[in-house]
């Protein structure tokens, strides 16, 4: 369920709204969130039809790092920190649509 769900849900049932139950939006996390999901976007995907997603090519990080003037070691680890939640979030989602078509032919 999205934000805008979330919302519109509380006003047709006339709920108030509980903002610990509301899924976030992009917007609202910091920016340095949005140009994480910016650099993971921008890195290759390593994927192999037999096992999937297996992660990103970090080949062009040091360049995208630059580019963006994050120079201290604090905002290259929170980069870091978020582009591994990313990334380990999307080897999951490969692996559970991998393990769902395997299912489905099973059961043919």
């Amino acid at each position: 369920m999205t934000k805008d769900q979330y919302l519109r849900m509380v006003e047709q049932t006339g709920e108030e709204i509980d903002w610990d139950r509301c899924p976030p939006d992009i917007e609202d996390f910091p920016p340095i969130v949005h140009t994480a999901v910016t650099m993971y976007n921008n890195l290759g995907d390593r994927v192999y039809s037999d096992v999937g997603f297996i992660g990103k090519d970090y080949t062009n990080l040091k360049f995208l790092l630059e580019l963006e003037g994050f120079n201290t070691i604090r905002q290259k680890e929170l980069i870091m920190d978020f582009i591994d939640l990313f990334e380990r979030e999307a080897i999951q989602e490969s692996q559970r649509q991998i393990k769902a078509s395997i299912d489905k032919m099973k059961r043919k």
